[in-house]
């Protein structure tokens, strides 16, 4: 069970990450396909959320290493995201 809560908590930051991203208008954004910038960005979003329900269920089944694999996916947002919003990309 708390597998399944942690990954429900680090899907919950790679929301707040990515939305911050899509209302930074930050100029990296018309840099990206036409295919995510598609329903102002909620497209991306979609793709997140599936990701997100993807490692969930996984967990459920009891493959708890997927659970490891999204903490590095949001480890890995997190830190795009500062390098992002520092100015340092």
């Amino acid at each position: 069970m708390l597998p399944l809560i942690l990954v429900f908590c680090f899907g919950i930051l790679n929301f707040a990450a990515h939305r911050a991203m899509l209302d930074s208008n930050h100029p990296m954004l018309l840099q990206v396909p036409w295919f995510f910038q598609a329903l102002g960005g909620r497209l991306s979003l979609i793709v997140e959320f599936v990701m997100l329900l993807g490692a969930m269920i996984m967990v459920v089944a009891g493959s708890e290493g997927w659970a490891l694999l999204y903490a590095l996916y949001t480890g890995l947002n997190g830190v795009s995201a500062w390098l992002i919003f520092s100015g340092r990309v």
